[in-house]
């Protein structure tokens, strides 16, 4: 089984566990080891509670930047699952410099097809990108590695400067 495939499986247990969370609000720790007790893999586990826990922490600031996006609708129009979503992936695209935008974005639209409604993956994407486009415009995206990976592609197909 790929990483990638992996790694969904474990976004997939962090939305259950964020929303039990948001839904119960107690005991997050034992929501956080009966979802990823299926995991083995002690990388993956700690991705998952790593974004539990920044998702957790962070929660005021990602609905702030939801809210800009949104300026007709109040947060608690939006549906819960794609409320932790649109976190969880501006999480990763804010605090997980490893990580490529586009993957996070990606990610959040699939688990949306799966877990929410018809029209939540677009709804998400919209709302992702824009973020993501303030954040590259103002300079306050950091990612590393191959976290540059959509970049850095981009530019080695630009035209061969030999090319005449």
């Amino acid at each position: 089984m790929s990483l990638k495939f992996k790694r969904r499986i474990v976004r997939e247990k962090v939305l259950q566990v964020l929303y039990a969370y948001e839904i119960n609000n107690e005991n997050l720790q034992a929501l956080t080891d009966s979802l990823l007790a299926e995991v083995q893999d002690e990388n993956l586990i700690s991705f998952g509670k790593e974004l539990i826990n920044k998702v957790i922490i962070n929660k005021n600031e990602f609905d702030q930047r939801i809210k800009q996006r949104v300026s007709n609708w109040e947060m608690n129009r939006i549906a819960i699952i794609d409320r932790i979503l649109l976190r969880m992936a501006l999480c990763e695209i804010l605090y997980f410099p490893d990580i490529p935008p586009k993957v996070s974005i990606n990610e959040a639209i699939e688990i949306a097809k799966t877990f929410s409604t018809a029209g939540s993956g677009k709804f998400i994407n919209g709302i992702l990108d824009a973020i993501l486009i303030d954040e590259r415009s103002s300079g306050r995206l950091t990612k590393t590695g191959r976290g540059l990976v959509d970049e850095t592609t981009s530019k080695s197909h630009k035209k061969n400067p030999d090319d005449k």
